[in-house]
């Protein structure tokens, strides 16, 4: 199993419309590397699910249902998208200050690639951040 993060705009798609879809399909990514990371995953990786620009915090965990497949919101057909489901809210939610005050996550792609809508997490990441959410 792989770790990923996705983040999404609250008002453009928030965790709880996830929590009420229970499954979606990810589309709209178009960034040449996020799109690296959709083709990379495999049903059953789990996802940190992050607000962007409003809350920049992760929220809750996600696991992928569905492998990349085409974006049918893409018209040049060029885009792939994978469907998710929710699983869990984070007990506390981990903010983007948190994240980078943190020096064991100074690697983190949220923090070097902050403008990349889906970066994979490390197992260490993974279990570190599930750490911090647990304050």
């Amino acid at each position: 199993m792989a770790y990923w993060l996705i983040k999404s705009e609250p008002t453009v798609y928030p965790w709880a419309q996830l929590v009420k879809d229970k499954r979606t399909s990810w589309t709209g990514v178009r960034n040449a590397q996020a799109a690296i990371n959709l083709k990379a995953m495999k049903p059953g990786d789990r996802l940190f699910f992050y607000h962007s620009n409003e809350g920049k915090e992760i929220v809750g965990i996600a696991e992928v249902v569905k492998a990349a497949y085409p974006d049918p919101t893409d018209e040049a057909g060029k885009a792939v998208t994978v469907d998710v489901k929710a699983i869990e809210p984070i007990k506390t939610p981990v903010t983007l200050a948190a994240i980078k005050a943190e020096p064991k996550l100074k690697e983190f792609g949220l923090v070097r690639q902050s403008r990349l809508s889906v970066v994979p997490v490390s197992d260490e990441q993974w279990k570190f951040i599930l750490k911090m959410s647990a304050a």
